[in-house]
């Protein structure tokens, strides 16, 4: 899989991004490892955006992890800083489950009140409808069940 390249602004971006993260992985002595390789991936899968620390003294060793990391797991590497690494790579589209028994949620209705003088333009208010309201003939908001009062509270 070949890695994402990004321009000099897109790379700004994500390094000012990454700035305030916390190391997600960690390499230790063993370099990259297949355990490792899957534990990027799956922190790439749940953040795009993650550090890598590497605990090898070897600076080319870790350039060479980087690209070896963006490489295989099409990613775009963003920063090499001391034992930091920083890889990108866009969040998968999320498939949102579809409920058939969902009633319908709020809704703005457009309500005209006209003026008593023929000649002015209608005055247009965006009112909010919500589940459990209704909208009369006149424009105004009513709930739809006439709340049950108390017979106590009504005797005092």
């Amino acid at each position: 899989m070949p890695q994402i390249i990004l321009t000099p602004a897109q790379r700004k971006v994500h390094r000012a991004d990454a700035h305030h993260l916390d190391p997600v992985v960690l390499v230790g002595g063993d370099g990259l490892t297949a355990a490792v390789i899957k534990e990027v991936d799956s922190a790439l899968k749940a953040h795009g955006l993650i550090k890598v620390r590497v605990f090898s003294d070897d600076r080319g060793a870790r350039e060479a992890m980087l690209q070896t990391l963006s490489e295989q797991l099409s990613a775009a590497p963003i920063q090499h800083i001391g034992k930091l690494l920083v890889l990108w790579r866009p969040l998968p589209e999320k498939a949102k489950p579809v409920d058939e028994e969902r009633m319908p949620g709020p809704r703005d209705v457009k309500v005209l009140k006209f003026s008593k003088r023929g000649g002015q333009r209608p005055e247009v208010k965006l009112v909010r409808v919500l589940g459990n309201q209704r909208l009369t003939p006149g424009g105004q908001v009513k709930r739809a069940k006439v709340l049950k009062k108390s017979i106590k509270k009504s005797a005092l």
